[in-house]
């Protein structure tokens, strides 16, 4: 099951960055500008952002196999369309449509870890899923160079939504729950469900009601600060190397898997120190903000690679601060199923998602279109270099002690009209 994910995952990412990694090619063949592209991103950030919203409640209705079935059937046709794309407002359109498919992808696969794994080895499932967009942006550039050269950018798009489709096909036949799947045994069912003795005491939480709740919007927080600079890496690095350190196409094609190669370990590696914590005795809720802080306090140097004269130096600031995010996503991914009941944890991660792409439609597009355009890429870099422990403040303030929702109160609202609930 945790194969599934992560090869969905990676698919997920091949569909996302094939724009990005041919953007001096497409770019150039279509006459947009660093402004329009960012507008371009944009597009995909809005609709992703509405799209979770709509599958965590979607996931947590249907559940997981119906949710990623659709999910991965819709993200796959929108990308293929991308091969019929002749101006920059095809582009946007097509990736306003995929923004929409794609955002089912963590809300489905959070939910499916917690169904899956018990609490202490959430954190290394999510890690290792997750390192499926490391993955995908570590082999995808020298893939994608190839093809462009060979067969052209159109056939890319086409045949990474092809592959979705295919994978939507097995996960339809071979997806069920632990406790209906035939080739789960009973010692490996006890080991899953050795937390439903505690989880079955929790409350049941609604979309609307997690809204209420403080850790809801700690959470949401990180996503909204952090997630901006996936994207930004993701989306922006191809340009940066084309115009800044003066890569080639073929150039950047290498460069990006030895990033991400980092960022892949880092995923993993951030999964595997929380839980190596949990292991030694130490609380969850501080094993996992120890490790969030340890990979935030990364995040300023890795963006000093903007200041590197050496383009060496340059790739490997990068890779720090891609694969602290990673090892910082593995960590926040699995604090919602931490906190909240199963049943929940769709829609909180859904409410969270939605923050972040939100936080991605404002810097990763708007202000990164903006500011590149006009006063270059330094600035945006340095930036983005202090959102994770921004976020870090905020997650740090709403989660508190990280401890399972058992008994809600209410005290004074966080916001104007909201209630909101504590652990006790």
């Amino acid at each position: 099951m945790l194969a599934l994910l992560f090869f969905a995952t990676t698919i997920n990412y091949l569909d996302r960055i094939v724009l990005s990694v041919l953007s001096p090619v497409i770019l150039g063949e279509m006459h947009v500008s660093k402004q329009q592209y960012g507008d371009i991103t944009s597009a995909f950030q809005l609709t992703y952002t509405l799209g979770f919203l709509f599958f965590g409640w979607f996931v947590d209705r249907f559940g997981t196999r119906v949710g990623y079935a659709v999910s991965a059937l819709w993200w796959s046709v929108a990308a293929s369309l991308h091969s019929l794309s002749r101006t920059g407002t095809d582009l946007a359109i097509w990736r306003a449509t995929l923004g929409l498919g794609e955002a089912g992808n963590f809300p489905t696969a959070i939910k499916c870890v917690a169904e899956w794994f018990p609490k202490k080895e959430r954190a290394l499932a999510c890690g290792i899923f997750n390192s499926g967009a490391s993955v995908a942006a570590m082999v995808g550039p020298p893939l994608f160079v190839w093809m462009n050269a060979a067969f052209g950018w159109r056939t890319c798009f086409f045949l990474t939504g092809v592959s979705g489709l295919v994978w939507a096909t097995i996960w339809w036949l071979t997806y069920r729950l632990p406790k209906h799947d035939p080739r789960t045994n009973d010692a490996e069912r006890a080991h899953i469900y050795s937390d439903a003795a505690a989880e079955n005491l929790e409350p049941k939480v609604s979309w609307r009601q997690a809204i209420g709740y403080r850790q809801t919007w700690g959470f949401g927080a990180a996503k909204f600060f952090s997630d901006p600079v996936w994207w930004f890496y993701l989306y922006w690095l191809p340009l940066y190397f084309y115009e800044v350190r003066g890569f080639k196409l073929a150039e950047i094609g290498w460069a990006l898997p030895v990033i991400y190669l980092m960022a892949d370990l880092g995923s993993v590696f951030g999964g595997w120190l929380s839980g190596s914590l949990i292991s030694r005795g130490w609380e969850i809720g501080r094993a996992r903000k120890a490790s969030l802080l340890l990979f935030a306090l990364c995040m300023p140097i890795g963006a000093t690679c903007v200041l590197a004269e050496s383009p060496l130096l340059a790739v490997a600031l990068i890779s720090l601060a891609t694969a602290a995010h990673q090892g910082w996503s593995a960590n926040l991914f699995t604090t919602a199923s931490d906190v909240f009941p199963r049943g929940a944890v769709a829609s909180v991660t859904s409410i969270g998602g939605c923050l972040g792409g939100f936080g991605g439609f404002l810097f990763t597009g708007q202000m990164a279109g903006y500011v590149s355009q006009h006063y270059g890429f330094t600035p945006i870099f340095l930036i983005m270099g202090a959102f994770h422990l921004t976020g870090f403040a905020l997650l740090h303030w709403g989660m508190g002690d990280m401890r399972p929702l058992t008994s809600p109160i209410s005290p004074a609202p966080a916001f104007p009209g909201t209630v909101v609930h504590q652990s006790s």
